[in-house]
């Protein structure tokens, strides 16, 4: 028996309903995976499903770890006959099983958005599109977009092609999708897709996974899209039972499709369905709590809850006004070290959190300054670092030879004598024969434009490829990768070329095989395709390590699902947080809303929030108003301090941060005899610092300008001695 003393009422009683359709609405830290863990736990244990009948999807695959380690815990390792996964990892796992009736071979590659992207580029360039502003990267996310709400190319030219920008992005959807097909290859969107097209054109596969599958849970529902929507209702049956777990305050995902609607259409689409609510916080003070509700409720829709939790008051937020984004990193680093200090927290402890990527840059160099370990989490990633993914490109050859991506990425790394043209005239020759580009290889003799020499080149390619296909299933996956390493002589050349750079990528492809290594040894009937299928589903949060001493940084959206003791909300400004402008949808805003209340329900203990005066946007300074979001804040929850604003320490850090943003910007003396300073023109003055001229008055020797300086400080000047200074 499964004890569930540990469980307040809410949560026991949602563990134990077992209806046909149920939704629990989960408010921010109240202990959903415990329940949902627990759930799966007492359908084994009380209700005797056997665990490979459960069908349990996450988002990510720490979220889906985690819960199975939880999971290991109460009823042993019965847990690992779970079907738990990732959305993506789990379908691609049946549409591996089911291969023969969809087209593709078993071995089918994954592309992840990087390959997805060179895949678009090459299109491009095959069909001779240039059209100027639209890039590779628009085409691409255009693609995916359309993809996430199930509109496939025919339909795409048929109702959505409205402009001859549209006709172009249909002709590179067409193609895009061709080549898919013909590499073997799917992207993610596709792993969604795919499984939806087999269901419905193959009933009796269908019927087969609806046999199979008794219950079905699914975590973080309001961040599900149409096609993973789908999906479930056409796996639940009437001998199905379903439980979703969500909650709409924390829906951020629309830009990648997700679709919070799914939840108030599952009342309808589950007529017979209850509704249970999560109230009961068990992660922030109540003064965290009091402070996003204060945000959070002035959302239009909502379902209803009401969050409480029996922590203690806690202190205040506090909100910082800074200078410029120097200051403001500074004033981050300064609190850190503080209450590092005051409270005996560790890095770890930490977390700033930004609503853009490049804003992690001015961070990440006073960091350095000032000695604070930091880790980022989603930039560069480890799994998709250049030299980690050749190798990877190698690996997936070896299993996929019709992945033409993954080959032409190889194809002369290391340096081979195999250039663009040879490879271009090699493909016109695929084409024209109906080969892959692999198969091309063994008959690159036929092609007569290319020379004796570079044919040699590409039959010894090719006979390196075929001896690691030939020893893929007799060495180990550990040893396979090491030989092929060896043979390319990557370590060797890194190691000769002696840069910083090079030891480094010398050092990434030894963890790379030591990761290879671990997974051949987990245990597991580890197969390349796997841990392949794996590295390519694999996301930014998923590699993060929870026992390293640092100071975390990353997005907004990076942190949800995390907590921290202490939380900083960074660039929290118009335009930057909510990132908007005035043609932005009340939709826009409410999730940008719900983002800032995300990441306030992220802090355990404390919460800073930081805004600028003035940040470099744009090769610009350009003036900053502070967020919405934080006059929207109930004023009991939060203390408000100038960090740099008006201090003398500061003043010269602005004066200097101005120089380096303009340093390679010719800058000149204002003389009235042969310069025009008008409104709107940008200065510098040596005591008032960053300014922006509003009005010119006078005439002659008595000419003023009037100029509104940094902190809203305007000044009436005289030309002639003012000695400003102003942008070309």
């Amino acid at each position: 028996m499964v004890e569930l003393k540990s469980l307040n009422n809410s949560q026991r009683e949602a563990v134990k309903y077992l209806g046909s359709a149920q939704m629990i609405i989960a408010g921010a830290g109240s202990g959903k995976t415990r329940v949902l863990t627990y759930k799966i736990a007492y359908l084994f244990k009380k209700e005797k499903y056997k665990t490979d009948s459960i069908l349990a999807l996450t988002f990510t695959n720490k979220a889906a770890n985690e819960m199975k380690d939880r999971i290991r815990e109460l009823i042993g390792k019965k847990a690992d006959n779970l079907w738990m996964g990732t959305f993506h990892s789990i379908f691609a796992k049946i549409l591996r099983i089911e291969a023969k009736y969809t087209g593709y071979k078993s071995n089918f590659s994954i592309y992840d958005t990087e390959d997805s992207l060179s895949l678009v580029n090459n299109i491009i360039n095959n069909l001779d599109i240039n059209i100027e502003g639209i890039t590779a990267n628009s085409i691409r996310h255009r693609i995916s977009f359309v993809k996430n709400h199930m509109i496939m190319p025919k339909e795409f030219r048929k109702k959505h092609v409205n402009s001859f920008i549209d006709g172009k992005i249909a002709d590179v959807y067409d193609e895009y999708q061709k080549r898919l097909f013909e590499n073997n290859a799917m992207d993610f969107d596709d792993l969604l897709l795919k499984p939806i097209e087999l269901f419905k054109s193959k009933p009796t596969i269908l019927q087969k996974y609806k046999k199979k599958f008794h219950y079905i849970l699914v975590d973080e529902f309001q961040d599900t899209n149409k096609a993973q929507y789908e999906i479930l209702k056409l796996l639940v049956s009437r001998n199905c039972r379903i439980t979703v777990v969500g909650d709409d305050a924390q829906s951020i995902y629309s830009w990648r499709g997700a679709n919070l609607d799914n939840m108030y259409n599952f009342e309808k689409d589950f007529p017979k369905h209850k509704v249970f609510r999560l109230e009961q916080n068990y992660r922030s003070t109540k003064t965290i709590l009091k402070a996003a509700d204060s945000v959070i409720k002035i959302n239009k829709d909502q379902m209803v809850k009401t969050l409480w939790t029996e922590n203690n008051d806690g202190e205040k937020l506090i909100v910082i006004k800074c200078a410029d984004e120097k200051d403001e990193a500074h004033q981050i680093a300064k609190y850190i070290k503080n209450e590092i200090s005051k409270k005996k927290l560790s890095h770890m402890d930490f977390t700033v959190l930004y609503r853009t990527n490049a804003q992690s840059r001015v961070l990440e160099d006073i960091f350095r300054r000032e000695k604070l370990p930091y880790e980022i989490i989603g930039g560069i990633e480890f799994y998709k670092r250049k030299e980690v993914k050749d190798v990877i490109a190698y690996l997936r050859v070896i299993v996929n030879q019709k992945d033409e991506e993954s080959l032409l990425r190889i194809m002369n790394f290391p340096q081979r004598g195999i250039g663009n043209t040879t490879v271009t005239r090699m493909i016109e020759f695929a084409r024209k024969h109906n080969l892959s580009l692999f198969q091309t290889m063994a008959r690159v003799f036929e092609v007569i434009e290319i020379k004796e020499r570079i044919q040699k080149n590409v039959k010894g390619f090719r006979l390196l490829l075929e001896k690691y296909i030939d020893l893929k299933d007799k060495l180990s996956i550990g040893e396979l990768s090491r030989a092929l390493v060896d043979d390319l002589g990557l370590i060797r050349m890194f190691k000769a070329e002696n840069t910083q750079e090079s030891l480094q990528r010398r050092e990434n492809i030894n963890q790379l095989l030591i990761a290879l290594s671990e997974f051949s040894d987990s245990g597991k009937k580890a197969k390349l395709e796997d841990i392949l299928e794996e590295l390519s589903l694999i996301s930014a949060i998923d590699t993060k390590d929870d026992e390293k001493n640092v100071v975390t940084l990353m997005t907004l959206h990076s942190a949800k699902g995390l907590e921290f003791p202490i939380v900083f909300l960074s660039g929290c400004e118009e335009d930057i947080f909510p990132l908007s402008n005035r043609f932005s949808t009340d939709a826009t805003i409410e999730e940008e809303r719900r983002l800032f209340y995300v990441g306030l329900t992220r802090a355990q203990k404390k919460v800073f929030i930081s805004h600028a005066r003035s940040r470099y946007r744009f090769g610009e300074v350009a003036y900053q108003s502070r967020s919405r979001f934080i006059d929207e804040l109930d004023p009991q929850t939060i203390s408000e301090i100038n960090g740099g604003i008006g201090r003398k320490a500061n003043r010269k850090t602005r004066k200097e941060a101005f120089y380096e943003y303009f340093d390679s910007v010719d800058y000149d003396d204002f003389d009235q005899d042969n310069k025009d300073v008008r409104p709107g023109s940008r200065v510098m003055h040596e005591k008032f610092g960053l300014g922006k001229v509003t009005e010119i008055i006078g005439s002659g020797d008595m000419v003023k300008a009037i100029v509104q300086f940094e902190g809203n400080n305007i000044k009436q000047l005289m030309l002639k001695f003012a000695k400003l200074k102003i942008l070309n």
